[in-house]
């Protein structure tokens, strides 16, 4: 990670959580006083289409686009969605990816084919690559929606600010729901810092 800006990409399909995880990043790194930028695109994301956010914060940041070769970190939601955007990290980039596969529509309807083991060929293109089952543990913890805590967990340690301050955001988002969903979202947050460590 250069000592200037960080470029976070995060990917993966509608309804995982993807722009609630790029938002957390980019509230948390507002909050220590980084001038930060996001952006999105959702196609058909309530659908289950691809998602992609863009997140850059450091001292100064003119342009929220991650261009190809210069993403530090990438938050991979889904496997094939990690191929496809592969190109965007840096020769040491770091990719932290869900290995639940979840087909988008494009998949489902016959327009594209599923790739064939998708962390084999990003793996055999040098890319340092993490991975863990976080949808069946979100399954298993008792809520879906909970991998984009997992992931925010897997991710934690690798910023330039501690881990706690994540988490901080990360649960502030969910206190007004009560302190159950609190305590679910930190299990699953510090069940992503060990697993992806």
């Amino acid at each position: 990670m250069n000592n200037d800006v960080t470029n976070i990409l995060v990917v993966g399909i509608g309804g995982q959580g993807v722009m609630t995880a790029a938002e957390i990043l980019a509230t948390t790194a507002l909050s220590l006083g980084y001038d930060v930028k996001k952006t999105e695109v959702a196609g058909m994301a309530q659908r289950g289409g691809v998602v992609t956010s863009h997140v850059r914060f450091g001292p100064k940041v003119y342009s929220p686009a991650i261009k190809p070769g210069t993403a530090d970190l990438m938050l991979a939601f889904e496997p094939a969605e990690a191929l496809r955007w592969a190109p965007h990290l840096k020769q040491d980039g770091l990719l932290m990816v869900n290995t639940y596969a979840q087909e988008p529509p494009v998949v489902s309807i016959g327009l594209f084919d599923y790739p064939d083991s998708p962390l084999d060929t990003v793996r055999a293109m040098g890319i340092e690559t993490h991975d863990y089952n976080a949808g069946q543990s979100a399954i298993e913890l008792g809520d879906r929606r909970l991998i984009n805590s997992i992931m925010l967990g897997a991710i934690s340690d690798h910023l330039p600010f501690p881990a706690e301050t994540l988490e901080e955001s990360l649960l502030d988002r969910f206190r007004h729901k009560g302190e159950k969903l609190v305590a679910l979202n930190q299990q699953a947050f510090e069940l992503g810092r060990k697993v992806f460590a």
